[in-house]
């Protein structure tokens, strides 16, 4: 009987966390990060980290469990968080696995596509025009080289756009094309969730959630990792907002609005990606029968 990978995916600030750990305690079982930045030990109000009061004694994975000198991509996440579920599956039937970083859930549950070798030079010089020019030409010649990538793609995660941007350059050929068409193999069965909420409810926690980040302290966790600014880690919504205004490009209430407007862009950008998916059953946090449905069908 095949073991199973229980997925729960969805926006940042839908609830992710409380129905997880909520799942975990009925299953017995431990909850593995699908978060490409929650795994970073030195952030941690910005990417809206749980604490150990919210994991409620819950076994979490991939929470803190690397450095940001210590980058970790899609492939790498993927070898790990293989070779740790093999490790989980010994003695537990299911596990849960959750975050908003579809591509690492995708890369664990379908496995990632066979990219050609791009040159570094090549690879260079898109990022030195990212640094003189910044995001929106590539993004626009993006569009123009692989309109099909470029309609489901987070084009405002420069890392993504960078990549897809090469192989296009590179090959001559769209990135989508390289894409994988088939899954492969797993020796475990995924059952995919995606969670979800009315828009205005989902923008309302998003505000809520940053207005509680900045209490706790996110400028001043901005402000001490400067030094690490360019690091891929940092390129991502919760930070690069604060680090202008530590440069004094604008001001505070500037910044504010800032997060709040990226984070809810973020959100949308997540819930478009796992729409394309078509894979998942969408479940809204507050639904119990639904999720009571859930708990039956594992």
């Amino acid at each position: 009987m095949l073991k199973i990978l229980l997925v729960i995916a969805g926006p940042t600030a839908v609830g992710k966390t409380a129905l997880c750990v909520r799942l975990a305690k009925t299953l017995q079982t431990d909850v593995v990060s699908a978060d490409s930045r929650q795994l970073y030990r030195e952030l941690t109000i910005g990417t809206a980290k749980p604490t150990l009061e919210e994991m409620e004694g819950v076994r979490h994975h991939f929470i803190n469990s690397h450095s940001i000198t210590d980058p970790v991509n899609a492939g790498r996440y993927e070898r790990e968080c293989l070779a740790l579920l093999d490790t989980l599956f010994q003695t537990k039937d299911i596990v849960i696995l959750s975050g908003g970083t579809g591509l690492y859930i995708n890369a664990v549950c379908n496995g990632l596509d066979d990219m050609p070798l791009v040159d570094p030079a090549l690879r260079t010089q898109l990022l030195t025009r990212l640094q003189q020019e910044g995001l929106e030409p590539l993004q626009q010649e993006l569009r123009q080289l692989d309109p099909v990538y470029a309609q489901s793609a987070d084009l405002q995660n420069p890392i993504r756009v960078t990549r897809a941007l090469e192989v296009c350059l590179s090959t001559g050929l769209p990135y989508s094309s390289f894409r994988r068409q088939q899954t492969v193999e797993r020796s475990f069965r995924s059952i995919m969730v995606a969670l979800d909420r009315p828009r205005p409810e989902l923008y309302e926690r998003i505000d809520t959630r940053m207005d509680a980040m900045l209490r706790a302290g996110l400028v001043e966790e901005a402000r001490s990792l400067l030094p690490y600014r360019n690091l891929p880690a940092l390129q991502t919504v919760g930070y690069q907002e604060v680090f202008p205004y530590l440069d004094a490009q604008y001001d505070y209430e500037e910044m504010v609005r800032l997060l709040k407007r990226n984070s809810r862009r973020y959100a949308k950008r997540q819930l478009t990606w796992f729409r394309n998916q078509s894979n998942y059953t969408w479940v809204s946090p507050n639904d119990e029968a639904e999720i009571d449905r859930m708990l039956a069908d594992v």
